[in-house]
Parts: structure tokens; sequence; C-alpha cells
């Protein structure tokens, strides 16, 4: 079994730079399906995550062309025949429900399995079809899977989200511009990765208007075009190396990072003490000799993201003090509460809220990573405990991170990656000292 060895004392300094957005990547990789003309062309794309390969396997199991090299995918979808994803991608994977509406809109078809992905609570995706379904699309739900067709053809409406879904905002955007009419997507999810598809389908041809608000307005068009395009920076890696930096006491400039995307991380992190400089190319932490402890609570963007929710108790956990971290988003979001604990944590948790006691030592020793950002938070842990620091499951983290081992190694880090299993020669202490 592989394992990510880290051990504390590292002061993380010098300079990286940020990969494309996996939770944008994904859902344009989907919306290419809509493009009947010409091929697009998504450069900056995280194409050594195991998520993208995913979502790329999906469309060529749909008769899709796609061709990846370097941090470039391209895709030819002008002639496919399939319209049913296989389970045993759809399975790894939340994000692949989002080739429904792309789907529909094109093919007027599609049989896509129940979604799977992170362990982190109940996740329907009733929203995407209640708003589908108002776009004129018809679904029966059965034996695992979802299957919807169009019995005449998408006509524009007003469509209500009864929470600001990412994924539904998503899906009903896509289908939205090809069909007949204008739709107003109320209480829309305001994410960058939103304004970013918004970006990336008027590019193609689509007439969207008000992404990045909760009113979003689509006007359908008779068809997209390929077209080329780069990913934004994934805001929550960015998130993940600013955090590490503030705990190891460091100084790091992540290159490429967009601040605009953070402001509710960089506002609690000043409240903390930390300095974080907001560079035209870029975001740029120091470290504090002393934490302050600060409250959280995640919402729905510009809220604080549920994604950071479990690095930056990492953070509260460096702190002199009590802080509280409220999660709002979802249900079982607390499962690295445990892991934490393991490292000798004084967590107390009431309901949807966790106390955090901060100020103490954490002890290195062998925990699991739970989901994909609770990985990477106890990687961050391992930073700052008394000796070493073993994380397994590695599965979860390399869903979101490309290299984050080389990437905390190149800034000073006491890290590795082993498989103990088939390494006998493997010793604790053989780490960088």
């Amino acid at each position: 079994m592989e394992k990510i060895i880290v051990k504390s004392g590292a002061k993380l300094q010098g300079t990286i730079r940020a990969h494309g957005s996996k939770n944008s990547v994904l859902p344009l990789i989907s919306a290419s399906i809509l493009a009947s003309r010409n091929q697009v062309a998504i450069s900056n794309v995280p194409t050594g995550l195991e998520d993208v390969a995913t979502i790329t396997q999906l469309l060529q199991a749909l008769g899709i062309r796609v061709a990846v090299k370097d941090d470039v995918v391209t895709i030819q979808a002008e002639k496919f025949d399939s319209t049913e994803a296989p389970y045993e991608l759809v399975c790894k994977m939340r994000a692949s429900v989002t080739v429904l509406g792309p789907l529909l809109a094109r093919k007027k078809y599609a049989r896509v399995p129940l979604p799977g992905g992170c362990a982190i609570g109940s996740r329907p995706i009733d929203q995407h079809l209640k708003g589908l379904e108002a776009l004129g699309a018809e679904f029966t739900i059965g034996h695992g899977y979802v299957e919807g067709f169009v019995p005449d053809q998408l006509r524009g409406n007003n469509v209500y989200l009864d929470i600001p879904s990412v994924g539904a905002t998503q899906n009903i955007l896509m289908a939205a511009t090809l069909a007949k009419g204008v739709t107003n997507i109320v209480n829309a999810a305001c994410e960058p990765e939103i304004q970013d598809l918004a970006h990336f389908l008027n590019q193609m041809g689509a007439r969207i208007e008000g992404a990045g608000t909760p009113f979003i307005t689509i006007e359908g068009v008779d068809f997209l075009r390929g077209t080329e395009y780069a990913v934004i920076p994934d805001r929550i890696e960015v998130g993940t190396y600013m955090i590490a930096a503030a705990i190891t006491k460091g100084d790091v400039f992540i290159e490429h990072a967009k601040s605009k995307h953070l402001t509710s991380l960089i506002v609690k992190m000043r409240e903390m003490g930390v300095t974080v400089l907001e560079c035209e190319n870029g975001i740029h932490v120091s470290g504090t000799e002393e934490l302050k402890p600060v409250d959280i609570k995640t919402l729905p963007y510009p809220g604080f993201p549920t994604d950071l929710q479990s690095p930056m108790m990492v953070l509260q956990l460096a702190a002199n003090g009590t802080s509280m971290a409220t999660e709002t988003v979802f249900e079982d979001r607390f499962m690295h509460v445990e892991e934490f604990r393991r490292m000798g944590a004084n967590i107390k948790i009431n309901g949807q809220t966790a106390m955090i006691e901060g100020g103490h030592s954490l002890s290195g020793t062998q925990v699991m990573a739970t989901d994909l950002r609770a990985g990477a938070a106890l990687v961050l842990a391992g930073l700052i405990a008394d000796g070493v620091t073993e994380v397994s499951e590695l599965r979860h983290i390399d869903r979101g991170y490309i290299d984050l081992v080389g990437q905390l190694k190149s800034l000073g880090a006491k890290i590795d990656r082993s498989n103990k299993e088939t390494n006998p020669f493997f010793q604790k202490e053989s780490l960088p000292q």
C-alpha cells in the first residue's frame, strides 16, 4: 500500500505554480459534447489527475475523439453514436453527471448511472432533473440509472433552484444553450467555475449573461462550435498551499493564483495574523509566529468553500485558542476529525459545528484519507506534527492534486511517497533531515 510519509520541522519557502482547476475543467470537457462543428482545444488542464482521465475516458466511451498532449485536451465531438455513460467510469466521480445536460441537448436521449465520488454526505441530483424537466426533458430512474429523453426539443423556461447547486447550474446552463428560446436560472450557483463554464460556452457561440450572479440568462442558439480555451487556476489547490505556508511559518509565492477567487480564505487568514499579499501574477503568503483563533462557516460561493474546511482545520489547530468550524454544505464532512484525533487533536463536534482547541502539539501516526480534501489536510497536519505521519488511501488525494508530494518537497517539506510493502529498505529515518 502506498503512503505519503511526512516529517515536521520545515518552514516552507519558495515558489510554485498553480495548476488548472479540476472542478472547472471537468464540466468544460463535458460541455465539449455540445460542439457539433469544429474541435475544442482546452489548455492548462491538470492532465495528471485521476478525475481528468476518467472524464476523458467517458467521452471516448461515447464515441467522441479525445487526444491528450501535455496540458492540452483536444475533443472532436462533431459525430458520435453512444448516449450511455458506462457505470465503471461514472461510479468513480460525481462530476460525470455533467454529461447529462449536453447529451440531452445534442442527442435528445441519455442514460447515465447515478454518480459516485467522495463519501461526504448525500448529494442528490434532484435539482439537476428539476431544471432539465423545466426545459422539456422527461426522466425515469431505476436500477441505479437515470434515463432521460426529449420528446420534442428543449425549450427555454424559468428555472428556480431550491439551493444554489453548482452541478445543477452547470447541467442546466449547458442544456439551455441549445434550447429554443430564453432560459432564466434563478438562485444559480456563483462559483468561479460557473463563470469559467459560461465564458467557455460563450466562446463556442452561446449567449449567456449573468454568470457569477444568482440570476443567469441563456438565449438558445442553433449550434455551438469548437474553440480554444485555457482553464482558470485551481483555487482549492492554491488554498491548500496557502495554508501549508501559514502553518509552517513559511514564505511561499503561488504563481498564477487568482486572489479574487479566494477572498473568504484570505480574510480569515489575515484575521489569524498571516500576511497575504495579493499580487498581479499570484499570491504571496508569509506565516506568523503566533496564530490567532478564528471561526469559519462553509457557505456557497462567495462564502468560505467547503472544500477548504478540512485543510483550514489544520490552521485552526495550530492557532492558540478555541476556533469553530461550521459545515453547512455537506452533512458528513467531519470524518477527518477522527483521524485528527488520532494525532492528538482536541476537537469536539456538536451537530454541524466542530470546536477546535488549538495550540496543542500534534503527534505523528498512521492516518487514512477519508476523502479528497481530508487527505490533503492530513498531509498538512503531518507538516507540523511531532515525529512521522503516514497517510494512506492516496487514491483520494490523487483525484484532486497534481504531485502534492513533489510540490511540497520543492518548498522544503520533509515528505516522500513510498510503497513499504515493495521496499523492505524503507526506514522512517531515511526522510530528509
